[in-house]
């Protein structure tokens, strides 16, 4: 890891957007941590001191529920995490875990600030990474409850293929038990719909590696729910 945010090459689109000052403002007020799988990236109910930002690997997002605790999405680095908590409540409202090993800075919230004050691009682009982060859970959440599990189970592993790791071959980073309640079923029902899937050579599945064999007829079950 670089503590140089200047020369760090895993910016978003937002950050690309700030001046070499206000990267140096970063660079002199963040913690770097480097986080195994499983460990905590943010606590629900703790109180948020800081902006946190995902450099690399990846994170599930999950909330406890009345009854159960639920996962509500998958977030790949680099990507900023928590901020409608940080900015809205101060208290964090959602837990962030790490599903693989990752690398985490922790941004002082006051320098953060300043530095959307002062820069209007960058504040910009933000708010428009808000909007289409509200709108995919606008689509997600009407998908989970109108489509049936072979459809939400697609949805989620054309997810992982075309965003999270950008191929049809990937180690799925979840258990079965984790990829049941992200997709609201039970462990049970994913094991059944992932060995159809491999009947049907969709998919080919070595221990947590899948490897999407036939991705047009992935794509009709997520179409057709």
């Amino acid at each position: 890891m670089t503590n140089d945010c200047r020369l760090c090459p895993m910016k978003t689109k937002a950050t690309s957007m700030l001046s070499d000052c206000s990267l140096d403002q970063l660079s002199n007020n963040h913690l770097e941590l480097k986080l195994q799988k499983g460990d905590a990236i943010i606590k629900q109910g703790t109180y948020s001191t800081n902006v946190t930002f995902l450099r690399s690997g990846i994170a599930k997002i999950h909330l406890a529920g009345p009854y159960n605790e639920q996962i509500v999405k998958i977030a790949k680095a680099p990507c900023y995490l928590g901020l409608p908590t940080t900015f809205g409540s101060k208290i964090n409202q959602y837990s962030v875990t790490a599903v693989s090993d990752v690398e985490v800075c922790y941004i002082d919230l006051t320098v953060f600030q300043t530095i959307l004050d002062e820069n209007k691009t960058f504040t910009q682009e933000l708010i428009q990474e808000f909007c289409r982060n509200e709108l995919e859970s606008f689509h997600r959440c009407a998908n989970r409850t109108q489509k049936m599990i072979r459809g939400n189970m697609a949805d989620a592993l054309l997810d992982f293929a075309d965003n999270i790791f950008k191929s049809d071959s990937f180690n799925l980073p979840l258990s079965q038990t984790e990829f049941a309640n992200l997709v609201d079923t039970s462990r049970e029902s994913v094991s059944r719909v992932l060995s159809e899937f491999e009947k049907d050579g969709i998919l080919k599945i070595t221990g947590r590696k899948i490897d999407i064999l036939n991705k047009k007829s992935l794509v009709l079950v997520s179409q057709n729910g």
